[in-house]
Order: C-alpha cells, then sequence, then structure tokens
C-alpha cells in the first residue's frame, strides 16, 4: 500500500464516520478498525521511507490506539527508534511485534539487522537462520546475505562462503555478496573466481576504497598495469587518506 494509498483509506475512513455517526462509525467494526490500523502503519512508513521518522509517530500511535497489539505497528516503531540511535525502545518494540506475530520472516530479519547494527553478531546470527527457513520469503536471498556478513563478523570465513554463495544463487545481482564473495576468494588464492565476482560486482555498484584496492590486487595477479595504475589513481584522487590507500602504496614496494 502506497503513502497516498494509506491517506485515501484514512480519508474514506474519517469521512463515512461524520457522515454516518454512531453506530454506523466505520472504526466501531473489527474490519474497520483493522483497515485504518493498516493504513495508520503504511503512512508511518511511508514517513519513516521520506527520513521522517518524528512524523512517522503519530500515525503509529494511532495505530496501537486502535490494536495495542498491532505487530505491523510495533516493527514499524521499532524502525523509527533504530533510524533515531535509541536501541531500548527499538528492541522494545522489535520484540513486542514478535511477540504478537512470532513468525513473521521480515520481523525477524529486520530484527536481526537491529541486533547485528549493536554488534550482536550471535544473537543476530539465530535470528537470520529463523528467517531463511522461509523458503517463500521474497527476499529470502538477502537473508543469506546477511547470514554471510553475519559470519564473518563471528570469523566463519567457511560459513560466511556458503551463505554467500548460496544468497548469490538465489538473486545472482547483489553487490555486496559479490564484493565479499570476491574478498574470500582472493584471500583463498582462487583469483579466477575472484575476478569473476569482482567484474560482476562493478557492473552493479560504484566503488569505494576497499573495493578499489581489491581490484588493484587482482590485476597484479593478472598482470594487468594499465587497470593496475588506474585503480591506483582513483585510490589517491578519491582516498588519500584512507588505510586503503596506504596499503595500496606499501604493495607496490
Amino acid at each position: 500500500m502506497s503513502l497516498r494509498a494509506a491517506l485515501s483509506i484514512l480519508a474514506l475512513l474519517l469521512l463515512a464516520g461524520c457522515v454516518s455517526g454512531g453506530a454506523g462509525d466505520p472504526l466501531a467494526s473489527r474490519q474497520g478498525r483493522e483497515e485504518a490500523g493498516r493504513a495508520y502503519v503504511q503512512l508511518g512508513l511511508g514517513y519513516l521511507q521520506q527520513g521522517l521518522t518524528e512524523q512517522a509517530k503519530a500515525p503509529l500511535g494511532k495505530a496501537l490506539a486502535l490494536d495495542a497489539s498491532d505487530a505491523g505497528a510495533h516493527a514499524a516503531l521499532a524502525l523509527v527508534f533504530q533510524a533515531q540511535g535509541e536501541p531500548g525502545l527499538a528492541e522494545k518494540h522489535f520484540q513486542k511485534a514478535l511477540q504478537a506475530r512470532p513468525g513473521d520472516t521480515r520481523i525477524r530479519n529486520n530484527y536481526g539487522s537491529f541486533l547485528y547494527a549493536q554488534g550482536r553478531f550471535a544473537e543476530a546470527k539465530q535470528m537470520f537462520r529463523l528467517a531463511s527457513a522461509d523458503t517463500l520469503y521474497p527476499e529470502r536471498s538477502r537473508v543469506y546475505e546477511n547470514l554471510g556478513l553475519t559470519a564473518l563478523k563471528l570469523e566463519r570465513r567457511d560459513q560466511a562462503h556458503t551463505y554467500l554463495f548460496k544468497a548469490l544463487q538465489l538473486n545472482p545481482q547483489q553487490p555486496r555478496a559479490l564484493l565479499e564473495m570476491a574478498e574470500l576468494s582472493y584471500e583463498n588464492r582462487h583469483y579466477v573466481p575472484a575476478l569473476d565476482y569482482y567484474d560482476r560486482f562493478s557492473r552493479l555498484s560504484d566503488h569505494d576504497a576497499r573495493s578499489l584496492l581489491l581490484g588493484s590486487r587482482l590485476a597484479r595477479v593478472f598482470d594487468e598495469q594499465g587497470t593496475l595504475a588506474d585503480l591506483g589513481q582513483q585510490l589517491q584522487r578519491l582516498y588519500p587518506g584512507t588505510p586503503e590507500y596506504q596499503q595500496y602504496l606499501s604493495e607496490q614496494r
């Protein structure tokens, strides 16, 4: 449901209430409250997507006034408080969302991402593994990518390779997974697949200091001096003060 659609539904519900009044109030029926609650949640998410976190709270609060256990409202408020740097409140609402809807894969994945951001990698991994069990989840490839990134943080590189490979089987066009697979393959001296992953990443994403350094290392392996010089120039021009550029310079000696 779009932000405009949510506003339209709310306007129609309010108009119906003004016209009918009393027992005809659409919010007096369970269906009316559920429709209004969904519209309030979508309105809150619309504000959140625009970065308007303070504005998002009012409609989400109205959704909870209609149903205190509304999982969607709690999950959206968790994202709001996470964006505002209030992890305690964010976790409280994530947990309430999962209490109301314990099998919701999207909430599990978002909660796992929150735990990852808090540095709680073992807990994040557990949440992502639960989410990965939903074989019909439309963003399952992202869940496996998250599992791979979490495994890297836990220094389980073989596991990370397995998870990231699965993520790319589900969706071959995931830049972060491609870059991590390129890095892992390079570290394992599997240079041909590393270059393949890196080239696929390069077609999908802009470069940062880390990817330019990896590209320079692969260019050195395959004796592509022109590419090596070009990537070095990009590092010098765009990221002169970074550890990656210093590493590049040390590897040229």
